[in-house]
């Protein structure tokens, strides 16, 4: 029934088809993550990574009413430029569709249209999670919620450093999400490697991830995985200099009384602004990280399978 609003591009859909490993990536980070051109520049490389690694990739997006499952170079370049593309989540896509809109893709709205078109395996940059001072917002990510029911991997540079990140992942482990870490014991905390957290379990190759995953969905335990694959040493930020940065970035955001969808690319955006385009450097090199690994875990799951 789901087929007349998915498009899946041709080279996607072969991929898929035969057997292919295939990584999915989300649009928000065109459309509200980045400025253009470092967007579209960014997707492209992050597409041109997987590709070296012999996956194939597939960027999502809502263009114009239609899920589209692999970006042509043009569509990419579209959202990169478009105005009122809609920050999308699993809410939010019958209405984006129904009313013909365009619509970037969140962590929790790519992880369905992913399992929608059989994609297991997601690259992106940081989860959502549970924002500070959630204890009276109540202001958690709806990709929290999608993790513990949608069967997609997400490999992630750990969650979003302007979030509460002790109590996402007690979040996560309430719902029986997995959350592993890449060589690491360590929860990754985005802009750096730590965060004072410990994940579920260290692991150190894409084919141990690859295994516990066909494990997982072979025995029918419903839900996602959280691959946490800290940045590159040589690319994160200074500790003290990003956390003031946040700190800052967040008495802004309440004073101004941005909430909701909107605040995570608001904090993103000022936190790139005080720290003069440094956070936007690690950033981008994070996803670059996150792409390589990701293609890995495909393609080995793809071998297991």
């Amino acid at each position: 029934m789901y087929e007349k609003y998915l498009e899946v591009s041709k080279e996607v859909k072969d991929a898929l088809k035969n057997g292919k490993p295939v990584v999915a990536l989300e649009s928000t980070i065109i459309s509200h993550g980045m400025p253009y051109p470092r967007n579209v520049e960014t997707a492209l490389k992050v597409e041109e990574i997987i590709k070296k690694e012999g996956a194939v990739p597939a960027t999502i997006a809502i263009i114009k009413g239609k899920i589209k499952v692999g970006l042509s170079e043009e569509e990419i370049e579209y959202l990169g430029k478009a105005e009122n593309v809609l920050k999308t989540s699993r809410r939010d896509i019958p209405f984006i569709i129904s009313k013909e809109m365009d619509g970037a893709t969140t962590v929790a709205s790519t992880m369905i249209i992913s399992a929608l078109a059989g994609i297991k395996v997601f690259a992106t940059g940081g989860i959502g999670g549970v924002h500070r001072g959630a204890s009276e917002t109540f202001d958690i990510s709806a990709d929290l919620e999608e993790l513990s029911r949608t069967n997609v991997a997400v490999v992630c540079a750990g969650v979003k450093s302007i979030l509460d990140i002790g109590l996402t992942l007690e979040y996560l482990e309430t719902n029986g999400v997995p959350v592993v870490g890449y060589n690491t014991e360590e929860m990754p905390a985005f802009y750096t490697r730590k965060s004072g957290f410990n994940v579920d379990y260290k692991v150190d190759s894409p084919h141990e991830i690859a295994k516990a995953l066909k494990t997982k969905w072979d025995l029918d335990l419903r839900g996602g995985m959280v691959v946490a694959n800290p940045i590159e040493e040589k690319y994160q930020m200074d500790h003290d200099l990003i956390n003031k940065a946040i700190q800052d970035a967040i008495i802004e955001a309440n004073k101004k009384g941005i909430k909701g969808k909107e605040s995570t690319p608001f904090l993103l955006s000022k936190v790139k602004d005080i720290t003069e385009g440094q956070s936007l450097e690690s950033n981008i090199q994070l996803v670059y990280n996150n792409a390589r690994l990701a293609a890995k875990v495909a393609l080995e799951l793809s071998n297991l399978d």
